[in-house]
């Protein structure tokens, strides 16, 4: 089949990664996962005791990071300078933070150098906010992946209620619906669906009929992709 890039957006919880991952497995594509890469970022930041207004040394810090994605058996394993921190940077309190840390333009500006050095050989799946809008505009297809706020909690719920005790469904609807204000509102690269992404609601979809809407869409979409 014929390289293409792929690029899904959506808010938090809308289930890009696994939607990504998937698709990704399908087409014997590279998946990359940029909201890991900002989490590493937040996690780097946070390791260090960096306060908010410590811009500067946070830009410095990213810029010297060195962030690898690799594939595992239960998906993406993420690496920062040599150390596998896969798990550590889905903790809540890198959420509560990643999203003021990638609203820096500067930090965004040194990522998606990454990213879209990354997919310079075409043949990749990625997911993120802004990935159709701005680091891949010219991704042969580009989806954008999106549920209600309750359904995205209700997910996102399931995923972490045995790793993260005490955590509530009320409270994760709230914190999903934050997070989309500030990423909506974020001068830099804010969420936003591109012009000529595909818009779809999985609200009411199982995982596998979104894999297999965008596995269709790439077949219509993409010259040589059937």
């Amino acid at each position: 089949m014929e390289k293409f890039n792929i690029a899904i957006d959506g808010p938090a919880g809308a289930g890009k990664s696994t939607i990504a991952r998937l698709v990704a497995e399908a087409l014997g594509f590279i998946y990359i996962d940029t909201g890991a890469m900002y989490r590493a970022v937040t996690w780097s930041i946070l390791q260090k005791g960096l306060e908010p207004d410590q811009t500067a040394e946070m830009i410095q810090l990213a810029n010297s990071m060195d962030i690898r994605l690799m594939p595992g058996p239960q998906g993406q394993l993420v690496f920062v300078d040599g150390a596998e921190v896969t798990g550590v940077i889905r903790t809540a309190e890198v959420t509560g933070n990643v999203s003021r840390v990638s609203s820096i333009a500067e930090i965004r500006s040194i990522l998606v150098a990454k990213q879209k050095e990354l997919a310079q050989s075409k043949g990749v799946v990625m997911d993120g906010r802004d990935i159709g809008s701005h680091v891949l505009p010219d991704a042969e297809v580009k989806i954008f992946l999106t549920a209600s706020v309750r359904i995205r909690a209700e997910r996102r719920f399931k995923e972490i209620q045995d790793v993260q005790q005490g955590i509530t469904l009320e409270r994760l609807e709230q914190e999903i619906a934050e997070r989309d204000r500030m990423d909506e509102q974020r001068e830099a690269s804010p969420l936003v669906k591109a012009p000529d992404a595909v818009l779809m609601d999985t609200t009411q979809m199982t995982i596998p009929e979104v894999v297999e809407s965008i596995l269709e869409l790439c077949k219509t979409q993409v010259s040589g992709g059937t």
